[in-house]
């Protein structure tokens, strides 16, 4: 039997994870995600193939568990702003998008939301079990109380315009990611192009 990282065997599958997951990240900022193979995963972590195999059969569950880990503050914090019910719609939404761009500097969070990070959210699941569906669903309670409140425009499809929006925030991502200086500057922007996109006209 192995010997084990901690004082109990629950404590030594987080850390054993904590390692398999920060391996997978740095692999990530080196190599084409299809190009990434288990064996170099369980060497970058210092394990045995097998022990490897006995957490993650594949891949898949690597990047599942990356996405949850690297996710969970912002996921957390959107969640909270989003359940502001009482507050204005279009403050709640410039503060989700602070900070989802400013979580795009943490370099896990980054893979996932760059435009060639298509193969490695391919193998992320659809629904709830996508660690990103939370933040979407938050966004859409925003724009629907929004609307509700009459702040925003009505639409005919609020899960369609938030995916639109989506595409503003990723070129934001992908800015910050080129100048990671101008993070304030591409933040202000983005803020300005999705609130002109849904906010109502007044008179």
């Amino acid at each position: 039997m192995p010997r084990i990282k901690a004082a109990t065997i629950g404590e030594h599958h987080e850390m054993v994870w904590a390692d398999l997951t920060e391996a997978l990240r740095h692999l990530l900022l080196e190599r084409d995600y299809d190009s990434i193979t288990m064996g170099h995963i369980a060497a970058r972590a210092g394990l045995a193939r097998n022990t490897l195999y006995n957490y993650a059969g594949d891949k898949r569950a690597l990047v599942l568990e990356l996405a949850r880990r690297a996710s969970r503050p912002l996921v957390h914090q959107v969640s909270a702003v989003a359940a502001r019910s009482a507050d204005p719609a279009a403050g709640r939404m410039r503060t989700i998008i602070e900070a989802i761009l400013s979580a795009s500097t943490n370099h896990a969070m980054r893979l996932m939301f760059l435009p060639n990070s298509t193969p490695l959210v391919a193998d992320l699941p659809a629904g709830p079990e996508n660690p990103f569906a939370t933040l979407v669903t938050g966004v859409e309670k925003v724009v629907r109380d929004g609307i509700s409140a009459g702040e925003f425009r009505e639409v005919d499809d609020v899960s369609l315009t938030v995916d639109l929006l989506t595409g503003t925030v990723r070129a934001g991502i992908d800015r910050i990611n080129r100048d990671p200086d101008g993070l304030p500057t591409t933040v202000r922007a983005v803020q300005h192009i999705v609130l002109a996109a849904i906010t109502r006209e007044q008179g």
